[in-house]
């Protein structure tokens, strides 16, 4: 391949990667204790929301601090919980828990039932409006470093490079976008904000990140069905007692439910596919009536860091910080993540605010790195960071009741339990096949249920088919030695878009990756159990276009 031309380059005050509610929420905060600060957003999506996908209910704690009179505008928080249900689903029926049991953190009321794309939109343009420049359909695609190993920020991916590596007539070279600091909030699974916890050793000490694939639809569903500001919470049935997960039903706007199933990805049984059993889920007695006589709209699919409070990594670096999900600040039993991401994101802004004024350049923000244990996220993620692991060691019915034990005594300040480990990384957790019994999946019917396919279409993806494949198989060798003959493939069941499938090939399994499927969930980048599949960014604009999840 000939030398590339070099790239341009841009000098910014901050440069923020990401424009989901953490980086936005960053860059409203620092425009708002200096106007004069110069902030660019990139975002990888074709506009900004585009990848967004979440349940989504959101507690208002983190845009009451940015932004106090959001109520009094017209925001798209319109839909306030409430009724509030917990179900333990058997296969045949369910049990519904008494809200008086549930530990207090646990409770929806006072949160909004929300299209989280939608929200940061909104934000997205709060930002604009104080200054911040937002780059949509950008990718940042490479963390740059100063002489002296500090991060000096971002450069986007080149657009226009073929299949075969070469430029085509439509060839841009990317940006370099410098900074005195950088904050990363890519989501879970960041491609550069793993890079960033390898270069700096930020996981060490800490117990392995965990997470969760969440399948998420959209529909409209018949007037008669639908009730407004429910929100509706289950475990159990279709999943066994020692695989984690559950699903959410939630309903808002005009006749929409969002209907979303979670499975933790320390699962075990590699016949095990996360979208089937989402498919599954649909027809319970008590949510396949939800359904009759509806249209579903769009689909879409996200991991979601699990880890918790034990797992987030040490979130500072000379030249910038971890925020959001990069950091891995969801809530894993309440399934919410968007209001501590948009308090990572004011912390961070406010700490390298103070070191602009103080002449400060790519050092390290440690204010931010001592201070959110004690802050409103410490002390969230620190009253449930038992449920995850307790779950996992002890299954579903033994440990959702322990975890509900803890979470209860962490209302009163205490723990009977301290910290417990979450033990192995996911990619870890899978048996042999041959230890396992296949699941046998029943047929979709195409009201109800769909198959990989149709669900991809709704999501709008769309790649640009000649360039570079965005999947990365490290040892073809070792992808057919192990995890087709040990694990049975298992890639074509996690991924929830059909992305890997086996062939069969003059008489020998091949791999084939139809990267044009991806919705960019990282499944694979964390589920492979040799650790052989790289997620890295295609080219800016690429992936999923989700219009209201």
């Amino acid at each position: 391949m000939a030398e590339l031309p070099a790239r341009e380059a841009m000098d910014f005050d901050v440069v923020i990667v990401g424009a989901g509610p953490a980086g936005l929420a960053a860059a409203i905060r620092l425009k708002q204790v200096n106007a004069d600060i110069n902030v660019v957003v990139v975002e990888k999506g074709s506009e900004v929301g585009a990848h967004i996908l979440s349940g989504a209910v959101v507690d208002p704690v983190g845009l009451d601090l940015l932004l106090p009179d959001w109520r009094d505008g017209d925001s798209p928080l319109r839909t306030a919980v409430s009724d509030d249900r917990f179900y333990y689903l058997s296969g045949s029926g369910g049990l519904r828990l008494p809200n008086v049991l549930m530990p207090p953190l646990m409770g929806n009321h006072g949160n909004y039932i929300v299209s989280l794309g939608e929200v940061c939109r909104w934000l997205g343009q709060k930002a604009e409006a104080l200054g911040v420049e937002i780059y949509p359909g950008f990718a940042a695609a490479e963390v740059l470093y100063d002489d002296n190993g500090a991060v000096a920020g971002v450069a986007t991916g080149d657009m226009g490079i073929g299949k075969d590596s070469a430029p085509k007539d439509s060839f841009t070279r990317g940006m370099e976008l410098r900074a005195k600091y950088t904050l990363f909030a890519e989501g879970a699974r960041g491609n550069l904000g793993k890079q960033l916890i390898a270069n700096f050793a930020l996981a060490d000490g800490r117990e392995p990140q965990k997470f969760g694939l969440g399948l998420k639809e959209l529909w409209q569903v018949a007037p008669d069905k639908h009730r407004k500001g429910l929100v509706q919470h289950s475990f159990g049935w279709p999943l066994d007692g020692a695989t984690g997960g559950g699903s959410f039903l939630y309903h808002f706007d005009d006749n929409l439910v969002s209907v979303g199933f979670v499975v933790h990805l320390n699962y075990t049984n590699p016949y095990l596919s996360p979208f089937e059993e989402f498919q599954r889920f649909k027809t319970h007695p008590l949510v396949r009536d939800t359904f009759a006589g509806g249209k579903r709209l769009s689909y879409g699919a996200r991991a979601l860091t699990e880890g918790g409070y034990q797992s987030v990594p040490k979130l500072t670096f000379p030249g910038g910080a971890l925020i959001g999900c990069d950091a891995g600040f969801m809530n894993v039993p309440r399934i919410k993540g968007s209001h501590n991401a948009m308090l990572s994101g004011i912390m961070a802004a406010e700490s390298v605010a103070a070191a602009l004024s103080a002449g400060r350049a790519r050092d390290e923000l440690a204010d931010y790195e001592a201070g959110w244990r004690s802050s409103a996220i410490g002390k969230d993620l620190k009253r449930v960071r038992n449920a995850k692991p307790l779950w996992s060691k002890f299954g579903t019915l033994i440990g959702i009741a322990l975890g509900g034990l803890d979470m209860w005594t962490n209302t009163f300040g205490f723990s009977l339990f301290g910290t417990v480990g979450h033990g192995k990384p996911d990619y870890a957790s899978l048996k042999p096949a041959a230890d396992c019994t296949p699941i046998a999946y029943p047929k979709p019917d195409g009201k109800l249920t769909f198959d990989r396919l149709s669900s991809v279409f709704l999501s709008n993806t769309n790649h640009e088919e000649d360039q570079p494949p965005h999947l990365k198989v490290k040892d073809m060798e070792l992808q057919r030695r192990s995890e087709h003959d040990v694990f049975a493939g298992p890639s074509a069941r996690y991924c929830p878009a059909g992305v890997y499938e086996w062939v069969e090939e003059g008489g020998a399994p091949k791999f084939v990756i139809n990267a044009q499927n991806c919705v960019h969930c990282k499944t694979c980048d964390i589920k492979d159990p040799n650790q052989n599949i790289t997620w890295v960014p295609p080219e800016g604009g690429g992936g999923p276009n989700y219009p209201n999840m």
